[in-house]
């Protein structure tokens, strides 16, 4: 590109959005110094919302009005964590997925004012988390630590701990925290093969609408392949199980030396009780989603996610 041009972009409004479409421009800025970048942030009915997100319709709640932005032709460029992007239906008709960042530290960790380990805590210990993966993984490998109901984007998440009386400690994305400036507050990054990490985790991705094919090209420049092809892996899965933010489902992505890719998934009871694992590899990464998911219903994956839905963060 040689003309200056604007690129409007669409964020939801809460510190770590506004960071990631920081991100967004620095690219930009490095790669496209013709683009003026001008950002519109809004509040989304999820952040908006306290109570359980099943009755807002899940994490779509997160995107709904940023996308509808885009549709609008209000903005040119939505930026969204992959995992707040619903997995059971597809991307809102007109728009694409146009580029995969380069992905960041996948793992969940451990937030506890005494600097503690997860294995460390003692019995009873309150963790602030609503995701039904975290609580799933938390009754497998620590039964005896005490899943707490918490909302709120990770800033106000923090607060709620600093706070003290209801939470002892969280359980949140490592990546979340180094994006927003808070990595100081990691305790202990736990080792995926503990703790499965949410399918998306680490990765944005750039959303445009279909027929402009200069943003998409734009976009395009940014993306990282392999973070690309991880990411389709784990939501075709996604897809095929009709999974969602209420269903105790992990998985993880990653591309082996010799460019096959590594697919690591799970489906969980919520009391830890019930493990469904398959690891598989392949070259394509829809033939190894499809295939992993359909090992999981193999093994009755449709009855654990069958159950009634639970609230997720």
């Amino acid at each position: 590109m040689s003309d200056s041009r604007l690129l409007r972009i669409g964020t939801r409004n809460s510190p770590m959005a506004l960071a990631q479409v920081e991100r967004v421009r620095a690219m930009l800025a490095d790669r496209h110094p013709e683009v003026t970048v001008d950002v519109m942030s809004m509040s989304t009915s999820g952040d908006r919302w306290h109570g359980d997100l099943a009755a807002l319709g899940g994490k779509g709640a997160f995107t709904k009005e940023v996308d509808a932005a885009l549709l609008a032709g209000d903005v040119d460029l939505v930026v969204h964590c992959v995992k707040d992007v619903p997995g059971d239906r597809p991307t809102p008709a007109g728009t694409v997925m146009a580029a995969y960042l380069t992905r960041d530290d996948v793992r969940d960790c451990l937030v506890h004012p005494g600097g503690l380990r997860i294995e460390q805590l003692p019995a009873g210990t309150r963790i602030g988390t609503s995701a039904v993966r975290r609580v799933a993984q938390l009754a497998l490998h620590w039964p005896n630590l005490m899943p707490v109901a918490i909302r709120g984007n990770a800033n106000s998440r923090l607060a709620k701990l600093d706070a003290g009386g209801t939470y002892d400690a969280l359980l949140l994305a490592v990546s979340g925290l180094q994006r927003i400036g808070q990595a100081d507050r990691i305790t202990h990054p736990i080792d995926v093969d503990r703790m499965v990490p949410a399918v998306g985790s680490g990765a944005l991705v750039l959303q445009c609408r279909d027929d402009d094919t200069s943003t998409r090209d734009l976009a395009a420049s940014l993306s990282d392949p392999r973070t690309g092809q991880e990411i389709v892996a784990e939501r075709t899965m996604l897809h095929v199980l009709q999974g969602n933010c209420h269903s105790p489902i992990a998985a993880l992505a990653r591309t082996e030396p010799d460019g096959r890719l590594g697919l690591r998934a799970r489906v969980i009871s919520l009391d830890g009780k019930t493990v469904l694992d398959v690891h598989e590899w392949a070259a394509d990464p829809i033939t190894l989603g499809t295939s992993v998911a359909a090992a999981l219903l193999r093994q009755g994956a449709r009855d654990l996610l069958d159950l009634p839905a639970h609230e997720s963060a």
